[in-house]
């Protein structure tokens, strides 16, 4: 129960209903996760092209930022799927910059962020975990299901090694969704109880203001693990 004066750290991750839509007696309705999805992707379009409109041989800050963004997944693909991930670089890049600004997004006062809702970060690991399968089957055909054994391994084991890479397989997307989830959760959590901690003390007076400076710094220090 928050206490008076305090609205509860988990009143943020609540889904409102902006617009009520349904359809085929399923709830469809426009939400502020929805808007804050959206936003993502219009906030992280329109930066990309501002910063590549004016494209200079000495980059400005928007250009160098985009440029960062761009070699970041660039060398992250490379280094993961080689040469031959080019062709998974638009859609790789494009999930990178949605998850990016809408996490940036969720750290502005009254917003809200999206990647708080393990629905949402559990549909996008389950679509890229689902795509991968499929990919990896069409390119490799059945021996693809030679993943799931070790090499070099002693012949007596591998029926165990075998369901462990399998359940660890699996697994993944479960395990990557509820680390971004957790991650948002516990993170945005945290801020809004120093920042209702500072403004309780400040909202003291006299001399007692002097205590909120801990959990300002607090604050301030949390803000910049979130980004």
């Amino acid at each position: 129960m928050a206490s008076q004066g305090m609205h509860s750290p988990v009143e943020q991750f609540e889904i409102k209903s902006i617009i009520e839509l349904s359809a085929g007696g399923y709830d469809i309705s426009f939400t502020n996760s929805s808007l804050f999805m959206l936003l993502a992707m219009v906030v992280g379009g329109v930066f990309l092209a501002s910063a590549m409109s004016k494209r200079e041989m000495v980059p400005g800050r928007m250009q160098g930022a985009a440029e960062m963004m761009y070699e970041f997944v660039a060398d992250m693909v490379r280094s993961n799927v080689g040469n031959d991930g080019r062709a998974y670089f638009p859609f790789v890049f494009t999930l990178f910059v949605f998850l990016l600004f809408g996490n940036m997004l969720g750290l502005i006062p009254y917003s809200y962020t999206f990647t708080s809702q393990i629905i949402v970060t559990f549909a996008m690991a389950a679509f890229v975990f689902v795509g991968v399968t499929l990919i990896g089957l069409v390119r490799h055909g059945l021996h693809f299901f030679s993943f799931f054994v070790p090499q070099g391994a002693p012949k007596v084991l591998i029926p165990f090694l075998i369901i462990i890479e399998v359940i660890s397989y699996f697994v993944r997307p479960v395990s990557l969704s509820v680390r971004l989830f957790a991650n948002m959760l516990a993170g945005h959590t945290m801020l809004k109880v120093f920042a209702g901690l500072a403004v309780m003390i400040s909202g003291a007076g006299g001399i007692a203001m002097t205590g909120s400076v801990l959990p300002f710094l607090a604050l301030v220090g949390l803000t910049g693990l979130e980004v």
